[in-house]
């Protein structure tokens, strides 16, 4: 017997005692329109519209697929869809249990379905990036000669997990995360759709707000939180679902933060000046209420990236490249796993020597220049690469540092008004040190009078 994405025995079960399945499976969507999210998936005549059948036919039909995206976000709820919208035979796999010779059943019975009866065959193969090199190989011929076309789903990066043929060969379709709105429309219409809770419990705000907090942009932690919160409260007699029966549930305690209010500034300050105070536990502390809460990692990110600049600077001139690596990991992992990088980060920024000196340097060159104290270039530094240049006394008397042995040119750089202007004074902190060693050492050899 071939494998099926959903048995008969399975489906009748459903048909008869609905309850038996569990809720993120009975309010799986029965049409593309039902689906929630995505929507840059779903336009008319994109793939997945031709895969079930929509448009028009005719000798361009419809491509393979591979379905990339975080998990929660409907790469199975989208080949269900397919399954049960088109009228092509459909057959699904699994990268964690089937392998070569499975595979080559699949196409073997595709070939015999399309040249017996004229029937084509859809394959969702999910977890492609489990499947060894030799496993997608074996893929190649059917998805080239289109015996099957392919729905292939992973959580991971599929140019670096799917073999480039099978990719040339598809087409790449990006799930992005479901965003709160997204999840909550999902939440809502579980609680009143027959199919899900029929309005045996209510849902208030607070609860709501903590299950959006819980699911990340997960539908499938968001409805099994959903039902296992609804299941307590009916258990206890009450008709909604409070707050504390949802922590008690989940075992995991509602954050007090508001990421568009007070909670969210005060915290976020709260970390920094942590991290300014080399305090790396109350830092790590905030960081921590700061994820739990569904802050957005690519918001603490930036602040962690501002404060390598503003409160370390050339005390740890790695500070900086930190946190903007961590920015780039966490662009691309997103959570949960990138509460690691940020741990990372925000240890190294916390413990590193600090400094503010980069911060006080350009904030008295921006004074000055906003009170307008600029002046002209001297006409030594300006450009002479244009014709005419030298007759203006542009760029004459200019000395080429490299040419002398010190590699220092004892001649005038800022504006007149400006020339015995000092804006960076370093401290003696960490790695800043010998920056206060050199930056003597080059006033001393430009001729700088002190001020």
């Amino acid at each position: 017997m071939e494998p099926d994405l959903f048995t008969a025995a399975a489906e009748e079960r459903q048909e008869k005692d609905p309850a038996a399945s569990p809720l993120a499976v009975r309010m799986r969507p029965r049409t593309l329109d039902e689906v929630v999210g995505q929507q840059h998936l779903l336009k008319p005549g994109s793939p997945l519209r031709r895969l079930v059948g929509e448009g028009a036919g005719g000798p361009a039909g419809p491509s393979s697929v591979i379905l990339w995206g975080p998990p929660g976000t409907g790469k199975t709820t989208l080949a269900y869809v397919v399954s049960k919208a088109t009228n092509k035979r459909f057959v699904e796999l699994s990268a964690i249990t089937a392998g070569v010779k499975e595979v080559r059943a699949v196409i073997d019975g595709a070939r015999r379905a399309t040249g017996g009866y004229g029937q084509e065959t859809v394959l969702f193969l999910d977890e492609i990036h489990r499947f060894s090199k030799a496993q997608q190989d074996s893929l190649l011929p059917a998805v080239e000669n289109r015996w099957v076309t392919l729905i292939a789903a992973t959580t991971e990066n599929p140019y670096f997990s799917v073999i480039s043929p099978l990719l040339s060969r598809s087409l790449l379709l990006t799930l992005e995360p479901l965003t709160d709105d997204d999840v909550r429309g999902l939440l809502r219409r579980a609680l009143a759709d027959e199919r899900g809770l029929k309005s045996a419990v209510a849902l208030p705000e607070d609860t709501e707000n903590h299950l959006l907090r819980i699911a990340g942009g997960d539908a499938r932690r968001a409805l099994t939180a959903l039902e296992a919160a609804a299941g307590a409260a009916l258990d206890k007699g009450e008709d909604e679902i409070s707050l504390t029966t949802l922590e008690e549930t989940v075992d995991r305690a509602a954050v007090k933060y508001d990421r568009d209010g007070d909670q969210h500034y005060d915290v976020a300050s709260a970390l920094i000046k942590s991290i300014r105070g080399s305090d790396v536990d109350a830092a790590l502390h905030y960081l921590a209420r700061m994820i739990e809460a569904g802050e957005d990692p690519r918001f603490i990110a930036r602040r962690l990236m501002i404060s390598a600049s503003e409160d370390i600077g050339l005390a740890d001139p790695n500070a900086l490249p930190i946190a903007v690596a961590a920015a780039q990991a966490v662009a691309m992992i997103g959570f949960p796993e990138a509460a690691l990088t940020l741990s990372h980060a925000t240890i190294a920024l916390a413990l590193a020597p600090k400094s503010n000196s980069a911060t006080t340097a350009i904030g008295a060159a921006l004074e000055d220049v906003r009170k307008g104290l600029a002046g002209s270039v001297p006409p030594h530094l300006r450009d002479g690469h244009y014709k005419g240049a030298a007759k203006l006394g542009h760029a004459q008397g200019y000395v080429y540092p490299h040419d002398l042995p010190e590699g220092i040119a004892a001649q005038q750089y800022a504006p007149d008004a400006l020339k015995d202007r000092e804006y960076y004074s370093p401290s003696r902190h960490g790695a800043e040190a010998r920056y206060a060693d050199a930056v003597e050492w080059t006033r001393k050899h430009l001729g700088r009078k002190r001020p």
